[in-house]
C-alpha cells in the first residue's frame, strides 16, 4: 500500500514537487563548489560547479507547477529555445571536469592535447550555432547540427572512458561510477518511454532521469570530498615531519653549545694564560662556523621542505622526467652542503657548481622563470682557488627572495667571477629586483619581522677566513635606479683575497 502511494509520486514529478528539489540540490551544489573554488584555487571545482548550474538552466522550464515557473516565466521562451546549446554545453563542460579530475595533462599531454582541440571545436560550433539561431529566429540551424552533434558526442564519450581507465588513479572511479549510474538511469528512461510501458500521461521515466542524475552529482560530490580529504592529509603530514626536524635540529643545536661552552670552561682553568689566548682565538673562530652550522639546520628542513614539496607536485602531476630530473640535482645539492659543512674552505669550482644547483632548486617555486647567469673570467683557476664554504648562497638567497620574488615580469640574476688583480677575486651578484629600498618597505609593512643574520655571518667568516692573509675582504651594495628613481636592482660587489 505505502510503496504503491509512494511509486505514484514518481509518475507526477513536476506536480510532487520532486523536479523543484532536484532543481534545488543543483544549485546549492553549485553554488558550494563556486565558493570551494574561489578557497582553494582548484579548477576542478569551477568545472564542477559551472557544469551542475548549466544542467540547473536546462531544466528550469521542467517546473511548471511552482514558485520557479512564476519566477521564470519572463524568460519561459529564451529557456525553451536554449535547451538543446545547454545540454550541448554541459556535456561538454562535463568532459572538461573529468578530464581534470583525473589529471589527464599529467598522464599524457599528447592526449591532453588532442582532447583539448576536440573540446574547443565543439565550443566554437556550439556559440556559431546559437548566435545564428538567435539571430534568424530560426531553430532548424539547431535540429540540423543536433543530428551531427549527437554522434561525435558519442564517440567522444567512449574515448572519455577509454582514458579514464587508462589513467593511473584511484579517484577516477568516482567518475565511472557516477557517469554509468546516470547513463543506465537514461537508458532505463528512454526505454520505458519508447516502449509505451506505462500510462501515457505517466512522466515516470522523468523521474528515474531525475534520480539518476541526483545520484551521479552526489557520487561526484564525494569524489571532490575525498579528493580534497587527500590533499590536506599529505599537508598535515609534511607539516609534522617539519615541526619533528625542527625540534630535532634545535635539541642538537644546544647540545653542541653545552658541550663547547662546557670545553671551554675546563680549558680557561687548566691553560696558562698565553695558551688560553690562543685557545681563545680557535674558539671563537669554530663558533663562527657553530653558528653557520647553526643557521643552516634551521634554514636546511625549510628549504628541503619546500625544495621536496615542489618535486612532489611533479611527481604527482606524473611529470616523471622533471621529477627524476629535479630529484637527482637535489640530492647532488644535499651532498655538497653536507660536504662543504664539514669543509671549512672549498674551491671555486665546488661553490660555482653548488650555487648553480641551489639557483635550479629554488627556480622550481618559481616555474622557471628566473634567468640566470655564471660567468667565470679565463684566467681564473678555479680548481686551485680557495674560498670559505657556501659563502655565496646568502647573497643569491636575498636576491631571489627579496629582490625578484616580488617583482612582475622577467627575472634575472647574474654572478660574474673576476681576477682583479693579483691579489683580490671579485664577485658580482647583480638582480634586476625592485631593490633595497622596496623591499624594505615591504619589511616594514610585515606584522612577523624576522632578523636577518646572514651578513653578520658571512662577515665574521670572512674576517676569520682573511687572519691568515696579508690583504683583507671587501664587500659593497650598489641600488640600482632609472631614470624616475625607482629601484631597476641590487648589485652586491665581494672581494675576497687569492690564496
Amino acid at each position: 500500500m505505502f510503496l504503491a502511494a509512494y511509486l505514484q509520486i514518481l509518475h507526477n514529478p513536476n506536480e510532487n514537487g520532486i523536479v523543484v528539489f532536484i532543481l534545488g540540490i543543483l544549485f546549492v551544489l553549485s553554488i558550494y563548489h563556486f565558493l570551494l573554488y574561489f578557497q582553494n584555487k582548484d579548477k576542478v571545482y569551477l568545472y564542477y560547479s559551472l557544469y551542475t548550474f548549466l544542467i540547473f538552466l536546462n531544466h528550469l522550464n521542467e517546473a511548471s507547477s511552482s514558485f520557479i515557473s512564476v519566477l521564470i516565466k519572463p524568460n519561459i521562451e529564451a529557456l525553451n529555445f536554449l535547451n538543446q546549446p545547454l545540454m550541448w554545453l554541459y556535456n561538454i563542460i562535463y568532459f572538461i571536469f573529468g578530464f581534470t579530475f583525473v589529471g589527464l595533462k599529467a598522464y599524457s599531454k599528447k592526449w591532453y592535447s588532442f582532447v583539448s582541440k576536440i573540446i574547443f571545436l565543439l565550443l566554437l560550433i556550439v556559440f556559431i550555432v546559437t548566435i545564428l539561431s538567435l539571430v534568424t529566429h530560426n531553430m532548424n540551424y539547431i535540429d540540423t547540427i543536433n543530428v551531427l552533434i549527437v554522434p561525435v558526442f558519442v564517440v567522444f564519450g567512449l574515448l572519455f572512458y577509454y582514458l579514464l581507465f587508462k589513467v593511473k588513479m584511484p579517484l577516477k572511479y568516482y567518475i565511472i561510477v557516477g557517469s554509468l549510474i546516470l547513463f543506465i538511469s537514461s537508458l532505463t528512461a528512454f526505454y520505458l518511454h519508447a516502449t509505451k510501458m506505462v500510462l501515457p500521461e505517466s512522466n515516470v521515466h522523468y523521474s528515474i532521469f531525475y534520480i539518476g542524475v541526483i545520484i551521479e552529482n552526489i557520487i561526484f560530490t564525494l569524489g571532490l570530498g575525498r579528493k580534497q580529504k587527500l590533499l590536506l592529509q599529505e599537508k598535515n603530514e609534511t607539516q609534522e615531519k617539519l615541526i619533528k626536524q625542527l625540534i630535532e635540529n634545535e635539541k642538537l643545536r644546544h647540545t653542541i653549545q653545552e658541550q663547547l661552552e662546557e670545553d671551554v670552561a675546563l680549558i680557561s682553568k687548566q691553560a696558562e694564560r698565553e695558551k688560553f689566548e690562543k685557545l681563545k682565538i680557535e674558539y671563537e673562530k669554530e663558533l663562527v662556523e657553530l653558528k653557520m652550522s647553526s643557521l643552516r639546520s634551521q634554514m636546511n628542513p625549510h628549504f628541503i621542505f619546500n625544495s621536496l614539496n615542489a618535486i612532489k607536485l611533479y611527481i604527482i602531476d606524473s611529470d616523471k622526467e622533471n621529477a627524476v630530473y629535479y630529484l637527482n640535482k637535489f640530492s647532488k645539492l644535499i651532498r655538497k652542503i653536507l660536504a662543504a659543512t664539514r669543509e671549512k674552505e672549498i674551491t671555486l669550482a665546488d661553490e660555482i657548481d653548488t650555487i648553480k644547483l641551489y639557483i635550479e632548486i629554488e627556480n622550481i617555486r618559481f616555474s622557471n622563470q628566473i634567468e640566470s647567469t655564471i660567468d667565470v673570467d679565463e684566467n681564473l683557476n678555479i680548481n686551485t682557488i680557495k674560498m670559505p664554504s657556501l659563502i655565496l648562497q646568502p647573497f643569491v638567497e636575498n636576491a631571489i627572495w627579496h629582490g625578484l620574488s616580488p617583482k612582475k615580469g622577467e627575472k634575472k640574476i647574474i654572478i660574474k667571477f673576476e681576477k682583479e688583480n693579483e691579489s683580490h677575486l671579485k664577485i658580482i651578484i647583480l638582480d634586476n629586483g625592485i631593490g633595497r629600498r622596496k623591499s624594505s618597505e615591504i619589511k616594514k609593512k610585515k606584522i612577523h619581522k624576522k632578523e636577518s643574520i646572514g651578513l653578520k655571518l658571512i662577515e665574521e667568516r670572512l674576517i676569520n677566513f682573511c687572519k691568515k692573509n696579508e690583504y683583507n675582504h671587501s664587500l659593497n651594495f650598489i641600488d640600482l635606479y632609472d631614470g624616475d628613481n625607482n629601484g631597476i636592482g641590487t648589485k652586491a660587489i665581494l672581494r675576497i683575497p687569492l690564496k
